[in-house]
This record gives structure tokens, C-alpha cells and sequence, in this order.
């Protein structure tokens, strides 16, 4: 299976060869938001004023990292449900976010607007903050640093491996996985006949 290589900040036309199950690696800049980052963010949107970070061709990491340990940069830095950020995801998608990543399916209603305005969904997998932890280069605080772990950070990281959750044309991995199963069921047979 072949993996992508995708730049963040992301271009439209980077988005375009990838489809629902494919495996990516992201390398640049990512913002983390998650709940709380993002009701402010909806607040500004509502105000008429601009949120704190640039949207336009984003990528934004559903994550709350861990403090780090001495020496390093970062503790784990795992994913967080995806679902929890869909009701703020169309605001953020008409200001041009290109990408979320999380873990988790997303709503219809998401995955339409996702469709909509060309953006994709990069699921990370659950448990493996650690890991993903050692793919992050830089990581600093760049707004509402009184949220503590749910402040928003600018991330550089290298190489950092998810899966094509939702692409722009509506491709499902979840929704798929669930058709798939479901075949499988039909086609098997009890082996005690």
C-alpha cells in the first residue's frame, strides 16, 4: 500500500489523490485545538473577529498533550474524538481549514461540508500518543494559554502517520468498513452444515 506525503500548511491540489483508507505522513506546521479552543474560536467567528491562529489550508490536531518530561519537547500527544469539534467544523471549513486530525468517525452533517468546501478528515490511531509524541519537532503555545493543555499549540512535525478518515469526495473509511463487514457476514457460511 502506497503512503502519501502531505505538507501542512496543505494545498488544494495535495488533497485530491487521496481517498478514504489511504495512509499518510504529514510533514510542517499543525495547530492543536480541542473543546474549549474551539468554543472561543466559534465565539470570535460569531463576534466578527478573526480566531487567533490562520485557517486558510490548516491542518488542526484534536489533542491535549501531556506535560513533558524532562528533556523533552512534549509528553504523549494522542488523539481526541473527532465528533466533539463537529459542531464548530463548518465556521472553520469556510475560512479555508483544509485538514482535521482525530480519532473517531465524523457526523453526516460534517462529512457533507467536509465534501462542500474540499477538506479531509486524517484519523490518528487511539493509544499511541507516546508514539506520536516522537514525530513532533517543535511544539509552543500560541493562544489562549489559560486553557493549560487544551491552549492552542503550534506543532512542527515530521512524518507523522495517519489514515485518510474522510476525503474530499465524500469517501467514508468508517462507513466503508461497515459495508465490508457486513458483506463478509452475508457471505459466510456456518461451518457445521
Amino acid at each position: 500500500m502506497t503512503t502519501h506525503h502531505l505538507d501542512a500548511p496543505v494545498a488544494d491540489a495535495a488533497l485530491a489523490d487521496l481517498r478514504a483508507g489511504d495512509r499518510v505522513e504529514v510533514t510542517g506546521t499543525l495547530y492543536t485545538a480541542r473543546d474549549a479552543a474551539h468554543k472561543r474560536m466559534a465565539e470570535d467567528i460569531q463576534k466578527g473577529r478573526e480566531p487567533p491562529i490562520p485557517l486558510r489550508g490548516q491542518v488542526i490536531y484534536y489533542v491535549g498533550p501531556t506535560p513533558p518530561r524532562p528533556g523533552s519537547i512534549i509528553g504523549s500527544a494522542g488523539p481526541t474524538t473527532a465528533s466533539r469539534m463537529d459542531k464548530y467544523m463548518e465556521a472553520l471549513l469556510q475560512r479555508g481549514l483544509k485538514a482535521t486530525i482525530g480519532k473517531g468517525y465524523r457526523s453526516p452533517p460534517v462529512v457533507e461540508a467536509m465534501k462542500h468546501h474540499r477538506a479531509v478528515y486524517l484519523v490518528a490511531v487511539g493509544g499511541t500518543g507516546a508514539l506520536l509524541s516522537k514525530h513532533i519537532r517543535s511544539v509552543r503555545v500560541v493562544a489562549y494559554e489559560d486553557l493549560g493543555t487544551e491552549a492552542i499549540r503550534e506543532m512542527r512535525v515530521e512524518r507523522f502517520p495517519v489514515v485518510v478518515g474522510n476525503d474530499i469526495y465524500g469517501g467514508d473509511v468508517f462507513q466503508e468498513g461497515v459495508k465490508r463487514y457486513a458483506e463478509i457476514q452475508v457471505d459466510a457460511k456456518p461451518r457445521y452444515e
